[in-house]
């Protein structure tokens, strides 16, 4: 009866314990302990505290709530915003313009330059309203070229002046509608540092078109070449070395007529015919591995057509002439080597005073000048070296054949020869049917004419009357007799003693140092 008095007592100590007590763990031994501290495990979960939580947000909203500094860190968040974003789109517009277009710059150093701009000059069909208005120019510029017109002089002794003004697209961005649904877009810039071997800023011409009209192209530039040929038809391009390149020496000459140049009965005749087979026998020369060029000398006095003859050739042929004066200033042998091995398309190339690069030209002038540089070794390696162009017709002109040497005129550098005198009785008769041949029907001037230079000694002395000396005459100075006696044929005849070559004796200086001068 005593032990169920016990039961309560033992549940009310129980009940007694608080319940947030932890409960008894077992002791572990020291070895356990520090085991268990080095796998992690049994190890009691560590209180995170709100504490930390607190402070931070407490401080962000004191920031936040601060109306400057919401302000500034909105300010500065934008600014991110719009550089990521326009990072983003110079990036993807680059991309885009990668694969969809296609650009094409245009130096105005290349002989292209003129062409294009010539091209985009020409009047277009400007489309419907829209595109009418995306292609409207509003930067102009313009080229003018004057020419005199042919017919009577006025009273103050000079002609008209006919000038023709070009207009051509300024500097900037334009559209140009090329086809229908094909557009370019044109670039003209030029530079503000940079400047041209001529001293002209340097300017860049930048097509862009779509990929996809990429072969158009070729008809771009196809059009702009036939149009500047059209510009130069019936006309000689001339070129000059103007430092390391060739450049357009001024405008394009009128052709002259083969016809109009007057050499000795059969010279220009076996000329001509020779520089035609040349240039139909290019393959021949490829199969038999033989450089393709061929050379020319034409030698003898001032004044007897040679140079006259290679402008007529070149009209003759429709091609160029790419002209170097070995006597000028600055000519050493790496430029002509450089322009030797550049020349212009269809062209005939002109040495004029090849002697003057086979004699000591380094004696310095009153003006501390000491003449070009160009040397024998040079003048021989740019005509035929290992570097030597290809595809060439040359002409050398001298005065002096005899200052030559003989290494120049072989044969590889020179394949013909020829001297192209004084006036023969051919020349002088050929010449006179030119200018006086509608008025002297019957040639009884021209009989005359020829009997009087006879008489004067001018085709070398006198088959009637061997006292007088022989002397000669040019064709310039026959072809000044007939220009100054312009359909008087009379005059010419008794002008003819004024074809005697002059002689002129230097005259004492005066006591004062001048030259005196003829009363």
């Amino acid at each position: 009866m005593s032990e169920p008095s016990q039961t309560p007592s033992v549940a009310s100590e129980l009940s007694s314990i608080p319940q947030s007590a932890p409960p008894l763990q077992q002791q572990q031994s020291p070895i356990a302990a520090l085991t268990s501290s080095i796998l992690g495990q049994n190890s009691p979960p560590t209180p995170i505290s709100s504490t930390t939580n607190t402070r931070s947000s407490s401080v962000l909203d004191t920031l936040f709530s601060n109306p400057v500094f919401a302000g500034g860190f909105g300010l500065a968040s934008l600014g991110a915003a719009v550089s990521l974003g326009r990072r983003g789109f110079v990036a993807t517009t680059s991309l885009l313009r990668r694969q969809l277009l296609v650009n094409v710059e245009i130096s105005k150093a290349d002989p292209s330059y003129p062409w294009v701009l010539a091209w985009l000059s020409k009047p277009r069909d400007p489309g419907g309203f829209v595109a009418s208005r995306l292609t409207r120019m509003r930067n102009l510029a313009i080229h003018t070229s004057t020419s005199s017109i042919a017919g009577p002089m006025r009273h103050d002794a000079s002609r008209v002046t006919h000038a023709d003004f070009r207009v051509q697209p300024g500097y900037g961005r334009y559209l140009v509608r090329h086809k229908p649904g094909v557009y370019i877009a044109v670039n003209r810039e030029k530079a503000s540092t940079a400047v041209t071997t001529t001293g002209e800023p340097h300017e860049t011409l930048t097509l862009t078109l779509l990929y996809k009209h990429r072969e158009m192209l070729a008809d771009v530039f196809t059009e702009a070449h036939a149009l500047a040929q059209s510009f130069n038809q019936g006309r000689t391009v001339v070129y000059t070395a103007r430092n390391m390149s060739w450049q357009v020496l001024g405008k394009p000459k009128i052709k002259r007529p083969l016809g109009s140049v007057i050499l000795d009965e059969g010279v220009k005749e076996s000329i001509v015919a020779d520089v035609k087979e040349f240039i139909s026998a290019q393959q021949w020369y490829t199969e038999r591995g033989v450089p393709y060029r061929r050379g020319y000398l034409l030698y003898g006095p001032p004044g007897t057509g040679k140079t006259s003859f290679i402008q007529a050739l070149a009209g003759e042929l429709d091609y160029s002439v790419a002209m170097v004066n070995l006597s000028e200033r600055g000519v050493t042998d790496d430029l002509l080597a450089q322009l030797l091995t550049n020349l212009p398309e269809r062209s005939i190339l002109l040495l004029e005073d090849v002697d003057a690069a086979m004699i000591n030209r380094r004696q310095r002038d009153p003006d501390g000048y000491s003449g070009a540089t160009v040397t024998a070794s040079g003048l021989l390696n740019a005509l035929d070296g290992l570097a030597a162009g290809e595809d060439r017709i040359a002409f050398l002109t001298t005065n002096h054949i005899d200052q030559l040497d003989p290494a120049l005129i072989r044969p590889g550098r020179v394949d013909m020869m020829l001297r192209i005198g004084e006036a023969t009785r051919y020349q002088a008769a050929q010449m006179w049917d030119r200018y006086y041949g509608d008025i002297d029907t019957d040639r009884s001037g021209r009989e005359r004419f020829l009997r009087r230079l006879d008489e004067l000694g001018l085709f070398g002395g006198n088959s009637q009357d061997p006292s007088v000396p022989k002397r000669h005459t040019s064709t310039a100075a026959i072809q000044g007799l007939f220009q100054f006696n312009k359909g008087d044929m009379e005059g010419a005849i008794n002008m003819a003693e004024g074809l005697i070559p002059r002689t002129f004796e230097p005259e004492a200086p005066s006591p004062g140092g001048a030259i005196k001068s003829p009363a």
